[in-house]
């Protein structure tokens, strides 16, 4: 691709994602100060949306927010207190979204949710719906995580998870991570334009200790939860975008195709719908360790895991849980849904025994099989 850039100017859907680093600084009244981050965010969604985009923000900020508004000196650790203060925090965010977008003239819907929602295919798909909904009538959806009620079980990572599993929820095209870094930094400090391999070009980054990690006390993101993201994100399709919130009409540099902040681009074999959901959403449940014959098929064409293939089973999963694929090395293979329970997949593991369905003993489907 001669220019790769200029995918983005073409695109229909866009999930924006802003951190809390961005918005804590800001007071959420706008009084005294000069244009906001929020008024900002509203004048570069409407240009979006003048322009035929579909937008979708994904934004952090209620717990900073709302530990400042309780009192808190600094972000808690507890529980209860991080419920808390995303309880006081979230009408502030969303009342400060609610004038910023008014004076853009865009109508805005507040939608929270936990992973448990999306990890449920029928809740996943009822947000789905929902959003469709919203975007159809004109209004731009902003969600954040229902941290008042999400516990450790039912909590994404972050926010940058967050909004790799919404960008294949609503069919994003883009997904642009907005934090106070200009993008991913090479070795010498020097910003990556683009980035065509993450694992090969952006990992190496990340496990030397460099690559740009600034991570501030109010967030729980980084660098490393950006470029997971984007992994994610690429593999549904979509390209994905690093760059600097506070940079003067970053977003809208951003879709003329500019060079602005790192560019990773959509991967050339996007995973399916389904398979995707598979490999980053669900949360497995248990592992099935492959002997050598098992594991070979499994990674080279990618074939059912048959109940003969099994060496061992930790875990306590039932029918239709995820599970972790492993070789007898302990190097994850891949992920897939089980056909039975752990209890008897113990039972028959290493045998030719039928787990029912069309073909005998297969304990994960090629179809609901996903290799790395």
């Amino acid at each position: 691709m001669s220019d790769p850039r200029a995918a983005l100017r073409d695109a229909r859907r866009v999930v924006v994602k802003i951190g809390s680093s961005t918005l804590a600084s800001e007071d959420p009244s706008g009084a005294g100060r000069r244009e906001s981050a929020y008024d900002r965010l509203a004048r570069a969604v409407r240009a979006l949306r003048d322009a035929g985009k579909l937008v979708v923000l994904v934004s952090s900020g209620a717990i900073a927010l709302g530990a400042r508004k309780l009192g808190y000196r600094a972000r808690p650790k507890e529980m209860a207190k991080l419920q808390a203060a995303a309880s006081a925090g979230q009408s502030v965010l969303m009342r400060a979204y609610e004038e910023a977008f008014d004076r853009a003239k865009l109508p805005v819907a507040q939608v929270l949710l936990t992973h448990a929602d999306l990890a449920d295919r029928v809740r996943a798909n009822n947000a789905r719906a929902a959003l469709s909904a919203l975007l159809d009538a004109g209004a731009v959806p902003i969600l954040n995580e229902n941290d008042a009620v999400a516990v450790e079980e039912i909590k994404f990572g972050d926010n940058d998870e967050l909004s790799a599993m919404v960008t294949p929820l609503v069919a994003a095209d883009v997904l642009v991570l907005l934090s106070d870094v200009a993008g991913l930094l090479d070795a010498a400090g020097e910003r990556v334009s683009v980035v065509r391999d993450i694992a090969s070009e952006a990992v190496p980054l990340i496990r030397s200790g460099r690559a740009g990690l600034k991570k501030s006390g109010v967030g729980t993101g980084g660098m490393a939860s950006k470029i997971e993201a984007a992994r994610r994100a690429t593999l549904a399709g979509a390209h994905v975008v690093i760059a600097d919130a506070g940079k003067k009409d970053v977003v809208g540099r951003i879709f003329a195709g500019d060079d602005e902040g790192t560019l990773f681009l959509a991967a050339t074999r996007r995973l399916p719908a389904k398979k995707h959901w598979i490999a980053f959403t669900l949360r497995p449940r248990g592992d099935v360790w492959l002997d050598a014959g098992a594991a070979a098929a499994v990674r080279s064409k990618g074939t059912s895991v048959l109940a003969v293939g099994v060496a061992g089973v930790r875990g306590d999963f039932r029918e239709g849980d995820s599970v972790r694929l492993l070789g007898l090395d302990g190097l994850e293979i891949g992920r897939g849904l089980a056909r039975c329970s752990s209890t008897d997949a113990v039972l028959v593991a290493g045998r030719k025994d039928r787990l029912g369905g069309d073909e005998p003993g297969v304990l994960v489907h090629r179809d609901d099989l996903v290799v790395w």
